[in-house]
């Protein structure tokens, strides 16, 4: 099943007086008043960057990582297909299948740490989205597939284009000489290859690649067929246990874990996080535990809750037996 984010956030709107000032606002004019002689303006719930409602509908780039809009002042990095990217989420931006390796060992090792190791040796490669759309459509499992999809894991044979060699960022801010190869995925298990859209930043990169680890473990774990919230569900909880190690870790917490929290993992990213990568890793966590579709957000909800009261391993345990999460 992919992995995709169904952002549960609504974006306030706001009136004030028309004297007072609004602090951080995002537009470089002024705002005018409407016909009561109120500022209007919206609000990112996460951020609180503020703006004014034309921006809804004026073709304003967002961030695809953080959602954050573009700035007059500040020029977003164009990706190939069509998505933009702010400087501070490509600051730690995965941008190709060997630079992908490091983060996918940590995670190895994460899923080690909560006694759940892939035995198997599972491919993990960085592709475009249009790599990652023919993939999808070279399943025939039949799952349901979302429109904003960041992650597959796969179990059928066929070739696949991954990236080899990190893009560079030319005039424009524009990504360019990206160099791809076919890569023939071979089945020797009920798992051939985990896939990952590129140029998410190492957070985000993460916690998709955890959430699809966790539907290899299931198949692999020979786990029948399971309804979609729970498979979804229990995925999204390893995600989320494994950006709150992530947040640990940077802010060097030593809070001792429990049979249902995540161990706190060493970071692939050398040299030391940025304060605005921590703030990205709490808006990713708040992310799932906001997402407000029936599948996904309310999936890790129940597994979430599932695991907090019974523990990891006796929630994976009844799953087996009954397909469902304890209550």
């Amino acid at each position: 099943m992919p992995f995709f984010f169904s952002c549960g956030f609504i974006f306030v709107s706001i009136l004030i007086g028309p004297l007072k000032v609004i602090p951080y606002i995002f537009c470089s004019f002024q705002i005018p008043t409407n016909a009561a002689g109120l500022i209007e303006y919206r609000a990112h719930p996460f951020w609180v960057q503020k703006y004014c409602p034309f921006h809804e509908h004026d073709g304003t780039p967002r961030c695809c990582s953080c959602e954050r809009m573009e700035p007059r002042e500040t020029r977003f990095v164009n990706l190939d297909d069509g998505r933009k990217l702010c400087l501070e989420c490509l600051d730690s931006a995965i941008m190709d299948t060997n630079q992908c390796q490091p983060l996918y060992l940590d995670i190895q090792e994460f899923y080690e740490g909560l006694n759940m190791k892939v035995e198997q040796q599972v491919p993990l490669l960085l592709v475009e989205r249009q790599a990652l759309n023919e993939a999808m459509d070279g399943e025939r499992s039949g799952h349901h597939h979302m429109p904003e999809t960041r992650g597959l894991c796969l179990s059928e044979e066929q070739t696949v284009s991954t990236i080899l060699k990190r893009p560079r960022i030319g005039a424009g801010n524009r990504v360019m000489n990206m160099i791809t190869e076919p890569y023939k995925l071979i089945r020797r298990c009920d798992v051939t290859a985990i896939l990952i859209l590129y140029g998410l930043p190492r957070l985000l990169t993460g916690s998709i690649l955890a959430h699809e680890m966790m539907h290899a473990w299931l198949r692999l774990q020979g786990y029948r067929t399971l309804s979609q919230d729970v498979e979804e569900g229990i995925c999204q909880v390893l995600a989320h246990l494994w950006l709150q190690s992530q947040i640990m870790s940077i802010s060097g917490s030593n809070i001792a874990s429990t049979s249902s929290s995540a161990p706190v993992a060493r970071s692939s990213k050398q040299g030391t996080s940025s304060p605005f990568e921590r703030k990205l890793g709490d808006f990713f966590k708040h992310q799932i535990e906001s997402d407000t579709s029936p599948v996904y957000g309310n999936g890790f909800r129940a597994g979430n809750h599932a695991v907090l009261k019974y523990g990891l391993r006796r929630t994976l345990d009844h799953i087996r037996l009954t397909g469902n999460f304890p209550y």
